[in-house]
């Protein structure tokens, strides 16, 4: 599905925005939404929860730091971050990321088919500050360290197999993943100021133990073609791998990252941007940016990136209005849901169920503020096929 890009028009909260004063690839400019309205129409009134949703949808918690999950003996690990969901049998797995430093990790909660949680268990210990991650095509997680000179560590969802350190795929303030199943590679942000975009390249799809790790490199400031060059020394000492490679792209603290049909998208939450490559063309450009729209969008301090079957992407907030915001194929910017009362946490860790009808996210720091505080819910409702 061909994404048409923000530079060219946008759809904010009922206005019409031009960005960059001309059209994009000739196409059509966007048509006004109703004011507040998206795919879903307006956020209703706090729920129990304290969640703003649109009509349709409901939310429950599924677990709190500290406490045990349902009815299981597990007891919930701090600073909820990542999460991907994986299908298992005619129920799914949901996988999160532990954000503190020491004794990060991840743990997994399993659903049955009508979603009642079944069991509860740690896929992920003695790691630090493990942020984002990814899903590999093989059903495994990637699990990223936001540290200096962190590891990708590969897990099980099922908790049957230990994790391992996957050192090829390099050393450095690791943030999300995103597998392309096409060309066979591990796209990676890195969350410094001035952090690169890397492809891994496994010798052997299918097994992450070696293979090349490359960087973008690309002139143009906001738009151009692209090309990948090996790091030399993936290991980032005594030389980052960010200043390895000359010509290579910068970008501003790197966050989330999905792939779907030829194209990676991945968020900068430094300057509030959501960037497009299109892989058929090895070109790039923005297809979202904040500062064009004087203020008036709905989605800022941009994070975590999913995406679902009809072509939307959800992009999670730190900060901001504390929103899970949607940007469809057609330009359309609209809050999905607010999380009200947690100004001082981030939503984290977006991701759908398998058969599209749950989604998973979590407030890192809830209403307390604090590590040890962390909610992650799961909402549901006539999400678009």
């Amino acid at each position: 599905m061909e994404r048409r890009s923000l530079l060219r028009a946008a759809v904010l909260g009922g206005t019409s925005a031009a960005l960059g004063g001309t059209l994009w690839r000739g196409a059509a400019y966007a048509a006004p939404a109703q004011p507040g309205t998206g795919p879903y129409g307006p956020l209703g009134s706090p729920d129990a929860n304290g969640i703003r949703l649109p009509a349709g949808f409901t939310s429950r918690v599924i677990a709190r730091s500290g406490q045990r999950v349902g009815t299981t003996s597990y007891t919930w690990h701090n600073a909820p971050d990542g999460g991907a969901c994986y299908a298992d049998g005619t129920g799914w797995i949901y996988v999160s990321n532990s954000e503190i430093n020491p004794s990060g990790g991840a743990s997994a909660v399993k659903f049955s088919s009508t979603g009642a949680i079944t069991a509860a268990y740690r896929i992920l210990s003695s790691t630090r500050q493990n942020c984002a991650g990814g899903k590999t095509p093989w059903n495994t997680w990637l699990s990223c360290e936001e540290v200096s000179l962190g590891y990708v560590y590969e897990t099980d969802p099922w908790g049957a197999n230990a994790a391992a350190q996957r050192a090829a795929m390099g050393r450095f303030k690791h943030e999300a993943a995103a597998a392309d199943p096409v060309r066979r590679v591990i796209y990676l942000t890195e969350d410094e100021t001035n952090g690169r975009f890397y492809r891994f390249v496994p010798t052997t799809w299918g097994n992450l133990s070696s293979g090349r790790l490359q960087v973008m490199v690309a002139g143009g400031a906001t738009s151009g073609s692209f090309t990948w060059t090996d790091i030399p020394d993936p290991d980032g000492s005594p030389t980052a791998t960010r200043s390895q490679v000359s010509g290579s792209k910068s970008f501003n603290g790197g966050e989330g990252c999905h792939y779907a049909n030829d194209t990676v998208w991945f968020t900068t939450k430094g300057d509030n941007r959501v960037w497009q490559l299109n892989l058929l063309d090895n070109t790039y450009e923005l297809a979202y940016d904040d500062s064009l729209v004087n203020g008036t969008a709905p989605l800022t301090g941009v994070d975590n990136i999913t995406g679902t079957s009809s072509g939307d992407l959800f992009v999670a907030e730190d900060g901001g209005n504390m929103e899970i915001c949607v940007i469809t194929p057609d330009d359309v910017v609209a809050s999905f849901l607010r999380i009200d009362g947690q100004s001082a946490s981030e939503i984290t860790g977006p991701a759908f169920s398998p058969n599209g009808t749950h989604l998973y996210f979590s407030s890192q720091r809830g209403t307390t503020g604090s590590s040890s505080g962390g909610i992650t819910y799961e909402v549901t409702g006539p999400f678009r096929s």
